[in-house]
């Protein structure tokens, strides 16, 4: 084939993570971004949850961006419920509040060292594909218009993505909250708490440092229903944070403002024959739980290993196919969590408080309950579909265990490889070597599990059978 493996269009986190991974596996990728090479720092994600830090430090990445965010040990919901995030089976036993453009800045570093080829004011216009790649039509900075070839595309532009457009796939949903308004402000006194958050009648208000001096303040008046073009003061900001917090902290020096709506809305497939959507390209979501990002980049790692292998030779074209499989049903229960939370904190008619108050004393007394919910919004709880007959453990995230060298799971995962954890020595290398990694267990554990490059099972026995690994490792790792 003429022209590159694989196009990403989008330089968000969602392609800069996806970009990075193809690369470090060997991979040539573009990506194209329509904006200019600048990382905003007018970004709306804060949050960086625990199965999102699993996938950080399979990277080398989660330690540095720790060391940037502060973390959050605990949880407040409704304004009455407290969860303690301790409980999490996770090294990441915490939220980790950080402005996105930190993490930006963290996966660009690592997809220049791994040499992707960034293309900026470069914006896509047409696509067409064939049996045998995909032609991107884009313009660039100065006007004149050029086709791409490549292998594959994936489309993270974005809720208004011109990839999806131009594959001609909807995007069915609805504006959930209208008028948002937001703003980046200084404070004259500083909340008690991390993250301050609170609904009191029609009122919501969210506040979240920076880390340069400046708050990020998210407010909605459901009273206040007006167009997103509708003038926006910090008068305003005030008054609705007054509303939801019951004082604005003396708020002053606005350096932006501005006004959105929320949607929910999913494309009914991530695949079009060689096209891919991921991240806000796919779905989207209200901002309750800040899982809009972690979602996104969960899509990136689920893909980018998939297509390495098959790009590389190591696996058959069907492999994609479990990405429609393994992802969309994550962001659809995406969509109904986050969008439970957001009505559940916005309630007022009788029933719906009545019901906000039986939840809240579920998950504050019922621990499998509140185990469940956590793990929907940290994303540690998911788990894939496994093929009939396959082991109970297929499909399931494995969480960093200490190895017989001394070494974690999540630092052996390093380079997009797969590692095969065994009872005993298993030579199983071979040719595989730039994509395996076999480790024992620190303990007398038994169990063979054989984990892919995103920490999710690809097959286990309980049993040590080297010639049952073996056909595994053909099957899954490859030749």
């Amino acid at each position: 084939m003429n022209g590159t493996p694989v196009i990403v269009v989008g330089s968000g986190p969602t392609g800069l993570l996806l970009a990075s991974d193809l690369a470090t596996a060997g991979v040539p990728v573009t990506l194209v971004e329509k904006r200019p090479h600048r990382i905003s720092n007018l970004s709306r994600a804060f949050v960086l949850h625990a199965r999102t830090l699993e996938q950080l430090d399979a990277r080398a990445l989660a330690d540095g961006l720790e060391e940037v965010g502060q973390r959050l040990d605990k949880l407040r919901l409704f304004g009455r419920l407290t969860i303690d995030l301790g409980d999490l089976p996770s090294r990441f036993n915490h939220l980790l509040v950080l402005p996105q453009y930190e993490v930006e800045k963290a996966l660009e570093r690592r997809a220049v060292q791994a040499g992707v080829d960034f293309r900026y004011e470069t914006e896509v216009t047409g696509l067409s594909q064939d049996e045998d790649g995909v032609t991107l039509e884009v313009r660039g900075p100065d006007g004149t218009t050029e086709s791409l070839r490549a292998g594959y595309v994936v489309g993270a532009d974005g809720m208004r993505s011109a990839v999806r457009d131009a594959i001609g796939l909807p995007f069915p949903g609805r504006s959930v909250i209208r008028s948002v308004v937001l703003a980046d402000v200084r404070l004259a006194e500083q909340p008690e708490t991390l993250l301050t958050v609170n609904t009191v009648g029609d009122a919501f208000a969210f506040v979240a440092p920076f880390g340069d001096g400046y708050h990020r303040v998210i407010a909605w008046n459901r009273a206040r229903d007006v167009p997103d073009s509708e003038p926006l003061g910090l008068d305003e900001i005030k008054e609705v944070t007054r509303l939801a917090l019951g004082r604005d902290f003396g708020m002053y020096d606005a350096r932006w403002m501005s006004r959105f709506h929320s949607d929910e809305r999913q494309a009914p497939a991530y695949r079009v024959g060689r096209v891919f959507l991921a991240g806000d390209a796919a779905h989207v979501h209200t901002p309750a739980g800040g899982q809009g990002m972690n979602t996104g980049l969960q899509d990136a790692a689920n893909l980018g290993w998939k297509l390495a292998q098959v790009v590389n030779g190591h696996a058959a074209p069907a492999l994609l196919d479990t990405y429609q499989s393994e992802r969309h049903p994550v962001g659809r229960a995406v969509l109904r969590s986050s969008g439970g939370i957001v009505r559940l904190a916005m309630a007022k008619r009788p029933w719906e408080l009545a019901l906000r108050a039986t939840l809240t004393t579920v998950l504050d007394h019922v621990t499998p309950a509140r185990r469940r919910m956590l793990g929907q919004v940290t994303g540690i709880g998911y788990k894939y579909t496994a093929p009939r007959g396959s082991h109970p453990l297929t499909g399931t995230r494995v969480p960093d265990v200490t190895l017989a060298d001394g070494g974690r799971l999540y630092e052996a995962l390093r380079g997009g490889r797969f590692v095969l954890i065994a009872p005993e020595d298993h030579d199983g290398q071979g040719t595989r070597k730039d994509r395996l990694t076999v480790e024992r267990w620190a303990s007398g554990r038994r169990t063979t599990l054989l984990v892919r490059p995103d920490g999710y099972v690809a097959w286990a026995a309980d049993e040590t059978n080297p010639t049952a690994a073996e056909a595994a490792l053909a099957a899954h790792v490859g030749g």
